[in-house]
């Protein structure tokens, strides 16, 4: 007994030395760790930095961040990869901008801004202001930024945390990283010697410090929905409050029932390449609109890129990929083919056929528009298509909601035709990849319109906002595209859709010409009192016009830049007769002698001579 209670003794002092022998082996591991790191790294001061201005990671990761900028290169390269870099000649001018997830480190988005170009900056402004607080921000200069830099966008790269934002000038190189609502990780500029040359190149390397997950994330409540917004807000950046914490923007829209409907069941294409932000406004635009059937919207786009299509499941829309088959206008065409005879082998039964693209608005009553309409279709064999643009539709130029023309052009950006068509007579003749043609040029061929016509609103259904594309840059965007009207009610009857069958139409303008107010002869379009001021009037004019093709020297074209129409070629004419609206007058102008209805000029008038 006794040597029994001797050995429990012992036993139970051995283990006491064994636990006292691990702690202290433990504690001089923690102390040569704590020594180890402070002579690798520095003092750690408790604010993330090191005494020597290096970020140390503490209980979170980090990553590195590499950014080059300069006249021929830009670059960014994190935690040893690549994940930016233009170098091609004459592509990418402007600011780069690079947004990391704070959580993760991963690439959220890239976008380029061409300040060299007006109103791009403008767009810098809206896109960082959409983008959540925290985000990691990496900006570049490639070429030249300065030009159209103006200062609300200075500001806001100030507000940033940027020191040279204002010092930015001709032709100079600046890279910048900055956590957004956070405080500025580094920043280096370089400033060009003369306005004839460039500044060396600028480059910055910096260590960022990610936060923890809980700290990108919101407490969205469970549902279909906000699973999916929850996906794609971890992925993306710069969509605003789609991704807001405390009042995110609709992902769903409610049905609103379009009345005895013919459209609700015809799919809509969506045509869609690398313009993300693009497709979400035309989405948001589409989805509000009366008679819309979210489950029949198709999202075709052209390449495999990631966020357009997380951009389409966020709506929960159908999305299509496709590799390119062409290059510039070609590929265009191409995706085009592609996306009409994709979706009738998927809708073999549909009757008519919507495109719309990632680049446009549309109206509250864009479907009640079409739903009005492509009746037109079936019983008139003389016109083959029905537009949502009018080419001459811009503020000052168009005025009644409710007024249809009839055109031989083919407007394009948002327009239907009936499946037949296309089976029957365009999709063997489409043009091969290897022609580089505007599909919307090819449309208005005479052996494709065969002496067809489209129906086309005074007052637009559609917006066209894009101001990058391959037809597109901000400047052409800003002369031609920017002050263009749409129609803002959702409650539209149309007027006299029937008069637009052929000879109807015909007999139609025939009695509106003869009642029309003949306007001054001696007078020249471009005279500031050509048109009286009077409003909603109708008057009449005769042009000598010989042509209807788009030459140099076209009296319709010198006209057009008269009234501050369309001038780059001869659009949206009827058999050599057009229709506009000015000071709110309803304006007919005449080509004389090419135009049949040239015959009810009074006899001894002569027609005016614009050029």
């Amino acid at each position: 007994m006794v040597f029994a209670k001797a050995i429990k003794r012992n036993r139970n002092f051995i283990q006491f030395c064994l636990v006292f022998a691990l702690g202290i082996s433990v504690g001089l591991n923690l102390l040569y760790f704590i020594y180890f790191k402070n002579s690798i790294y520095g003092k750690n001061n408790g604010d993330g930095l090191l005494h020597d201005g290096q970020y140390f990671p503490g209980d979170h990761p980090e990553v590195s961040v590499e950014v080059f900028s300069s006249q021929s290169k830009v670059s960014v390269v994190v935690d040893g990869t690549q994940i930016l870099e233009n170098s091609l000649s004459g592509k990418g001018r402007g600011i780069h901008l690079v947004i990391l997830n704070q959580a993760t480190g991963s690439i959220m988005t890239k976008r380029v801004f061409d300040t060299y170009s007006p109103q791009e900056d403008d767009a810098m402004v809206l896109f960082l202001n959409m983008v959540k607080d925290g985000r990691i921000l990496i900006f570049a200069i490639k070429d030249e930024a300065s030009y159209h830099l103006r200062e609300a966008a200075r500001n806001c790269l100030k507000n940033l945390g940027s020191k040279y934002s204002y010092l930015v000038g001709w032709r100079d190189m600046w890279v910048f990283v900055a956590q957004k609502g956070g405080k500025p990780l580094g920043e280096e500029f370089s400033k060009a010697n003369d306005f004839g040359s460039w500044a060396n190149p600028a480059s910055i390397k910096v260590n960022v410090l990610l936060s923890e997950n809980s700290d990108a994330d919101c407490n969205w409540i469970d549902s279909p929905d906000n699973k999916r917004r929850r996906e794609f807000c971890s992925q993306v950046e710069g969509y605003g409050t789609v991704c807001s914490c405390t009042n995110p923007a609709p992902v769903k829209f409610p049905y609103q029932p379009l009345e005895h409907s013919v459209v609700e069941n015809i799919p809509i294409i969506l045509l869609a390449s690398d313009r993300p932000h693009y497709l979400y406004r035309t989405i948001t635009s589409l989805l509000r609109v009366r008679g819309v059937n979210a489950s029949l919207v198709e999202v075709f786009i052209d390449g495999y890129f990631t966020e357009p299509a997380a951009v389409a499941d966020l709506f929960g829309l159908n999305v299509h990929q496709h590799a390119p088959s062409s290059v510039g206008k070609g590929r265009v065409s191409q995706h085009l083919k592609t996306s009409l005879t994709s979706t009738l082998n998927m809708y073999p039964e549909s009757k008519y056929l919507i495109v719309l693209e990632d680049d446009v608005d549309v109206s509250p009553d864009f479907l009640s528009y079409m739903n009005q309409t492509l009746w037109l279709l079936d019983i008139d064999d003389t016109l083959y298509c029905i537009s949502a643009w009018n080419d001459h539709g811009y503020e000052h130029s168009s005025y009644d909601k409710r007024l249809l023309y009839r055109t031989e052009s083919h407007p394009g950006l948002g327009w239907a035709i009936r499946s037949e068509f296309y089976k029957k007579e365009l999709e063997s003749r489409w043009p091969t990849p290897e022609k580089m043609w505007d599909w919307d040029m090819w449309m208005k061929k005479p052996e494709v319109r065969k002496g067809r016509e489209c129906i086309t609103p005074d007052v637009s259904r559609t917006y066209h906002f894009g101001s990058v594309g391959i037809n597109m840059n901000s400047h052409f965007h800003e002369m031609y595209y920017k002050k263009r009207s749409i129609n803002s009610d959702p409650f539209v009857t149309l007027r006299d859709v029937q008069i637009l069958r052929s000879g109807d139409y015909e007999f139609h303008l025939e009695n509106l010409v003869k009642g029309a107010y003949l306007l001054d002869h001696s007078k020249k379009p471009c005279d500031s009192d050509f048109v009286p001021e009077t409003t909603e009037k109708t008057y009449v004019f005769y042009f000598e016009l010989t042509s209807l093709k788009s030459t140099a020297d076209s009296s319709w074209l010198t006209v057009a830049k008269c009234f501050k129409l369309w001038d780059l070629d001869i659009r949206g004419s009827h058999r050599g007769l057009w229709r506009f609206y000015y000071k709110t007058n309803h304006i007919i102008a005449i080509g004389y002698p090419i135009s049949p209805y040239g015959n009810l000029k009074p006899g001894d008038l002569e027609p005016i001579k614009v050029i």
